[in-house]
């Protein structure tokens, strides 16, 4: 079939290539049989709407004709959005590193017609030149190899294979016990920048999950500098040009080591686990900082990332009209004729000067002068970004990418939660509610199962991977936690029912794809967390969180067994932390019990004391009556005492004396007793 058939697809990404020239086609069985029945390979690629080098690539080569032509003759060309197929990425990303080469998007793959990986690799450019063969010679030389040197191939395929099956076996081991976890802690403290926060210099990541776990560590193994190098992330970030200081939200990445210069796209699940860590922050040290960017980040989900009854969209593209970060850099002259006589001071404040800081423009940020001005002062710079921001919204946008992810929805509901407590704003404890029942109406099958991808005008387009089962699971958690409503506990004890039965591995762990999945040719295994934690740690915590809360032993069986399966990798468990925090909540969560009418003054101000503490391994639960509990929960039979609501700290299967005053909680908590 001579076309294009990317036309078709719900996905923004493949929609951007729906008019090359390219007969693109969609993964899926029937493009897997189109290369059986040419006898032709398989030109995978792989990317997502937000990524820019996709974007170079595409007007490089994909929308060339003669390279086309090359691609229609010799391949059966297919496009796959990395956000909508994780499990594909993850797939042949592997693969691309047991070739030896480093990974990144686009990824581009070379595939035998049964979806056997043969050779690969990221970008290509359309003329030899950095080190690289041209695109089309490659297209050329790889198609003559596949044809004529059958014997290579074939010796590359098992070499690949057996690789791929390395990578996704377990390795039992037991649980990490405190000497484990602050040798891992302690190792990553000391590999940390400690004048930019962060690790290494260019370009420089985030890396929530291994922050997060550091955040805890602080409490696990009372190291302040577990919780030091998480603040100075936050602050760097937060007066970095990796901040959007006008719209809010954090770019993916920096291009330098000093967060000045963003790599502009903006992602969800960045931005869900930044809003954590700065609510963690800010309940262990209140800072005006982290209160100021939690309220605009949240300012920014509102106003341009809702998506779909209240979902929310997965990116915004760093590029717009073309050009990368064009969207959200400026000219002195701009300022100046925007600003008048306040131009000067917010020029000095925000680093903007006539040549720039960037490529002969200015991103703004507050690098050299982080520390608040008086209060006047302060409102001056937020009249300014005011007007500026909107003089910017007559600029042409950077592209949207608005489908609904489940897994980054899940994400994004429990940072809300969290910071709906720490930051006292019910409202956006009702956005996160919002988002969850969205996710559900959209995404949830007739099996209880949640899909992937959705969206609204094209409905599912990916089935549901560990992941989203997962990362839902543990928003309904933070929901149930927060609320006390029975029918958050419900769905998360669901979904991670539904896990066992269709993700869980027979030697231990969970595989990405689910067992009815027909289109993946490696069900792949993966304990590390990336930039986004992985399912197997998310599932742990869930597993850990719902023994906690029931009592039912069933739940630290599934926790060990999950965390079991991975820990003989002893020299990999730094690539672990959510697993780790995992076996660290298993083991040495604290329960805060609230006995008595939840409606009642006191038991409201207890629980609020317990959601708004700052150690992660923390859980709260509400139990009415004495009976409310199960009786094999440490608390069963705990009531108020004198007729006041009582709160009892729990640990290790033993609960300490009841406390009815929030402050008595909060030093309790405080001192771990």
């Amino acid at each position: 079939m001579s076309e294009n058939l990317l036309r078709h697809a719900a996905s923004p990404y493949l929609q951007q290539h729906a008019d090359n020239p390219v007969h693109w086609r969609v993964w899926g069985p029937e493009a897997l049989a189109e290369a059986k029945a040419l006898n032709k390979p398989i030109l995978l690629s792989i990317g997502y709407a937000a990524c820019h080098w996709c974007h170079v690539m595409a007007h490089e080569s994909f929308e060339d004709e003669a390279t086309a032509a090359v691609m229609n003759e010799l391949y059966v060309s297919i496009k796959v959005d990395r956000e909508e197929r994780p499990d594909i990425d993850a797939l042949y990303m592997n693969a691309l590193h047991l070739l030896g080469e480093q990974g990144g998007w686009p990824l581009t793959m070379f595939l035998t017609p049964e979806g056997e990986p043969f050779w690969g690799g990221t970008y290509f450019p359309p003329q030899p030149r950095y080190g690289r063969p041209s695109f089309t010679q490659v297209l050329r030389g790889v198609a003559r190899a596949f044809h004529e040197e059958g014997d290579k191939v074939a010796q590359n395929i098992g070499a690949l294979r057996q690789g791929l099956d390395r990578m996704a076996a377990n390795h039992p081991g037991p649980l990490p016990d405190q000497a484990a976890l602050e040798q891992v802690a302690l190792a990553l403290v000391r590999n940390t920048d400690a004048k930019e926060g962060g690790f290494g210099n260019a370009p420089k990541f985030p890396n929530a999950p291994i922050f997060r776990f550091l955040w805890q560590m602080r409490f696990r193994l009372e190291q302040p500098a577990c919780a030091e190098v998480v603040e100075l992330l936050l602050r760097k970030m937060s007066q970095g040009g990796i901040w959007d200081h006008l719209g809010g939200g954090y770019a993916r990445y920096a291009v330098d080591g000093i967060w000045l210069v963003p790599h502009f796209e903006k992602m969800l699940y960045d931005n869900a686990q930044l809003l954590e860590l700065l609510a963690f922050a800010h309940a262990a040290k209140p800072d005006p900082l982290f209160a100021r960017r939690a309220e605009e980040m949240v300012g920014w989900l509102k106003r341009e990332m809702l998506a779909g009854k209240g979902a929310f969209a997965a990116t915004l593209d760093a590029d717009s009209e073309g050009e990368e970060g064009k969207f959200y850099v400026w000219s002195e002259a701009e300022i100046d004729a925007l600003l008048g006589e306040r131009a000067a001071f917010f020029k000095e404040v925000y680093d903007v000067s006539p040549g720039g800081n960037w490529e002969h423009k200015n991103i703004l940020n507050r690098r050299e002068h982080a520390a608040f001005y008086t209060e006047d002062k302060e409102n001056i710079l937020t009249e300014c970004r005011a007007l500026l921001l909107e003089a910017r919204a007559h600029r042409i946008p950077p592209g949207r990418d608005d489908k609904v992810l489940a897994d980054w929805n899940g994400l994004m509901i429990g940072a809300l939660v969290r910071a709906a407590a720490v930051f006292e704003r019910p409202d956006w404890l009702a956005l996160a509610k919002r988002a969850f029942l969205a996710v559900v109406a959209a995404l949830r099958g007739p099996d209880g199962r949640l899909a992937h991808a959705w969206r609204e005008g094209h409905g599912v387009s990916a089935a549901g991977l560990l992941e989203d089962q997962a990362c839902m699971a543990r928003a309904a958690l933070a929901l149930y936690e927060a609320t006390g409503d029975e029918t958050f506990l419900g769905e998360a004890i669901a979904w991670a029912e539904i896990t066992e039965q269709h993700f869980a591995a027979p030697d231990g762990g969970y595989f990405t794809s689910a067992d009815d999945a027909t289109d993946v040719l490696h069900r792949g295994r993966q304990p590390g967390d990336n930039a986004v934690p992985s399912g197997n740690g998310v599932l742990a915590e869930v597993q850990a969180r719902l023994y906690h809360l029931t009592g039912d032993d069933r739940w630290r069986v599934l926790a060990e067994s999950t965390i079991g399966a991975f820990t003989g990798l002893t020299q990999a468990l730094t690539a672990m932390p959510g697993l780790l925090a995992a076996a660290d909540l298993l083991e040495s969560g604290a329960v805060v019990v609230v006995a008595g009418d939840p409606a009642e003054e006191g038991a409201q101000a207890l629980a609020q004391a317990a959601l708004r503490h700052p150690d992660p391994a923390l859980i709260l639960l509400r139990a009415p009556t004495p009976e409310s509990l199960p009786e094999g929960h440490p608390a069963h039979g705990k009531g108020p005492v004198g007729g006041k609501a009582a709160a009892y700290v729990c640990r290790a299967n033993r609960c300490g004396l009841p406390l009815t005053e929030a402050a008595a909680l909060r030093e309790a908590l405080a001192r771990r007793a």
